[in-house]
């Protein structure tokens, strides 16, 4: 199939659509993980949280790029979050203008308990395939991921 086809163009629209759908689906699932267990957070808030989980503190414009926020609505975000104790902001150890993002105790103590949340969810946007068809589709997205970061 060439690239310039219309049944290429057509399946091109119809995988970007469904990329859309798939993460509508799992903001939806994850946001009503999070509501069933009481925890009063939007999935971006959460996505924050993981994030500085997973890859340690950071400054706010990486996180920003990490959770594909605005600095605007980062800003907001981190406010947020701040005020209820999940994460501080700290001078940064070799530049004194910049401020790094943590996790408080407080909020690591919260990714724990959003860590069986996030597994649920995984595991059911996951159940209808078997082990090798997801070791295939983690494959698959990873060569996707690497071939967009890919600038060469």
């Amino acid at each position: 199939m060439e690239n310039d086809s219309p049944a290429f163009a057509a399946s091109q629209e119809s995988l970007g659509v469904l990329l859309g759908l798939v993460r509508t689906e799992i903001v939806r699932a994850m946001e009503a993980e999070l509501a069933a267990a009481g925890v009063e957070l939007r999935f971006t808030q959460f996505l924050i949280l993981k994030r500085l989980a997973r890859l340690g503190p950071m400054s706010a414009s990486e996180l920003a790029r990490a959770v594909e926020l605005d600095g605007g609505a980062m800003t907001r975000q981190l406010d947020h979050l701040e005020g209820r104790g999940y994460l501080r902001r700290c001078p940064h150890e070799q530049d004194r203008r910049a401020l790094r993002i943590e996790l408080t105790d407080q909020g690591n103590a919260l990714w724990q308990q959003l860590t069986d949340c996030n597994e649920r969810v995984l595991g059911a946007a996951q159940r209808s395939l078997g082990e090798a068809e997801r070791r295939r589709l983690h494959d698959y997205l990873t060569r996707v991921l690497h071939a967009l970061r890919d600038k060469d």
